[in-house]
């Protein structure tokens, strides 16, 4: 009986840990890759890198949304150094914040965003990419929800 109750927990949490991992895509700046986890639900979005104590240089997270608009960032219950790239329907970056940890600052997008993609601060500016970049990958997201 209770072998086939922890057998029962164990599958449980295996389903639950298989139903919200998120989908990963490959995102490019040029030469530079993203290997990025993909944001496209309001679950996800609302969670998006909180309580992660690490993440590997060349990766980070993409967040969708199903319309356009000035959509904000912050970083409560988010532990690590994080620079947010805004990025319209075309792929170009509109403007790149850098965020603190574990704060209420609001960052936002300084035209209607459709895409928000997070990676360790300082990612983008190692890189010299700046506003009018291009963020390419985006057409492989699933659709925003």
């Amino acid at each position: 009986m209770l072998r086939g109750l922890l057998i029962a927990g164990a599958l449980l949490y295996a389903a639950s840990v298989i139903a919200t991992e998120m989908p990963v895509v490959d995102l490019n700046a040029g030469i530079h890759r993203i290997q990025a986890e993909v944001a496209h639900t309001h679950q996800a979005r609302t969670k998006g890198l909180m309580n992660r104590r690490s993440m590997e240089d060349n990766h980070g997270m993409v967040f969708s949304w199903p319309e356009a608009g000035r959509h904000c960032m912050w970083m409560r219950n988010t532990h690590l150094p994080l620079s947010v790239a805004f990025i319209d329907d075309d792929g170009r970056i509109v403007n790149i914040a850098d965020m603190t940890p574990r704060t209420d600052d609001i960052h936002c997008a300084a035209k209607p965003v459709r895409y928000a993609v997070e990676v360790n601060r300082g990612w983008f500016a190692q890189r010299r990419l700046a506003p009018g970049a291009r963020i390419g990958g985006l057409d492989k997201l699933p659709a925003a929800e």
